[in-house]
């Protein structure tokens, strides 16, 4: 499968390395150019391009950069994927601790809702709450007892179920967190947020969840 990988930091980079170590063919890019990706293009076997032309082709894209950066990707950065191919976000709003104020979102616009508006396509929301270093050396074989469970919040249908299938191949449970509308169940300060749960600890969670964003999470 050809993945386009937008953004290249702890997320981003650890999922260029997951996914190549998987086989697939993975296009990296980051906010600068080409070259500044060598060394982990010379590690991983990824192909450094520019963010223009990481869809390009793509059976999935992932996006995962600071959420402040997000209006500054260019205009229809995805839509030279595949038909039919799904977005994945991995984003989160830190407006404390990093991206400052984003009107929207502090009138109530779920974040993912506001990336998808962003970028002009719909998007899948998952890997924004897993520690990266668990992401690259806590994934287990598929019916292993206490495997950590990502939520996955989007649409229904293909997309999604590829979707869970790369989620499963790294080795993580897939949770069907609802449609996007309902992915403030999985943001930061909520109870799923940054825990090694299993899939009924994951579903436990996002139930539990309150759409008020808890004031270290909101902007001052």
């Amino acid at each position: 499968m050809r993945i386009g990988i937008i953004g290249a930091g702890l997320i981003g980079g650890t999922l260029t390395r997951r996914l190549r170590e998987l086989g697939h063919d993975v296009a990296v890019a980051n906010s600068r150019s080409p070259e500044t990706l060598g060394d982990l293009a010379a590690e991983t076997g990824a192909t450094a391009v520019w963010a223009k032309d990481a869809a390009r082709d793509a059976d999935l894209v992932i996006v995962s950069i600071p959420q402040k950066n997000v209006p500054d990707l260019a205009t229809g950065i995805v839509d030279e994927r595949r038909p039919g191919a799904p977005v994945i976000e991995t984003n989160n709003y830190y407006p404390q601790q990093r991206d400052g104020r984003i009107d929207a979102i502090e009138d109530g616009m779920v974040e993912s809702q506001w990336v998808a508006e962003q970028i002009g396509a719909p998007v899948y929301k998952v890997f924004n709450g897993i520690w990266w270093k668990h992401l690259l050396e806590s994934g287990k074989p598929h019916g292993t007892a206490g495997r950590i469970a990502l939520p996955v919040a989007g649409d229904d249908g293909p997309g999604r179920d590829l979707v869970h299938d790369v989620v499963d191949a790294l080795g993580f449970d897939p949770v069907d967190a609802g449609p996007i509308s309902e992915s403030w169940r999985q943001q930061p300060g909520s109870p799923v947020y940054g825990k090694d749960l299993d899939a009924d600890g994951t579903r436990r969670a996002l139930a539990a969840a309150s759409p008020e964003r808890t004031a270290e999470w909101r902007a001052t």
